[in-house]
């Protein structure tokens, strides 16, 4: 069976950046699972993934552009320290800032006396990535999975049936 749309692929990667660094990995016990073209992976990936079966190994060299985008720097903003309510603040710590289009997770890049560097762009953002594929299999999705927009089960997402009340569920 061929990678299409709505197909269900099991795979492992290696990601790398330009200077060859592994910056992410599946785990080597359990595929990544993901819905295909349902916005799950970059469309980079998703694109060079398209039309290729299980048993399937290469490498995608993922332009900036098809992958988190360039960096954004209207996301970049120097605010005050006091924003942070006391938190002792240091380069690399991570928080979710509210903005006008809804919560948005940012870094903290640089604190100077009483202000604080933050950036909202994506880690990757700017970035060209290298993936190393093996595709392990690919399967037809359920018809959960098809309503929720995402694969169920291992290595891909979990939900907690015995618990889960639909009025409640957001996927």
């Amino acid at each position: 069976m061929q990678i299409g749309q709505d197909k269900v692929v099991m795979l492992h990667y290696v990601l790398r950046n330009d200077a060859g660094e592994v910056l992410d990995q599946s785990d080597a016990a359990e595929p990544l699972a993901y819905l295909h073209g349902n916005g799950n992976l970059i469309p980079g990936l998703e694109e060079a993934l398209n039309g290729h079966s299980a048993g399937e190994k290469m490498s995608v060299a993922v332009p900036a552009d098809k992958a988190y985008g360039p960096t954004d720097p209207t996301l970049i903003q120097a605010v005050p320290r006091r924003a942070f309510e006391g938190a002792e603040i240091k380069p690399g710590m991570r928080f979710h800032a509210q903005t006008e289009d809804g919560p948005r997770a940012v870094v903290v890049t640089r604190v100077q006396g009483d202000m604080v560097t933050i950036d909202g762009n994506h880690p990757l953002a700017g970035q060209n990535l290298n993936f190393e594929v093996e595709i392990v299999g690919v399967r037809e999705p359920t018809t959960e999975e098809l309503e929720h927009g995402h694969v169920h089960g291992p290595g891909g997402h979990g939900h907690d049936d015995e618990d889960e009340d639909e009025e409640d569920h957001e996927d």
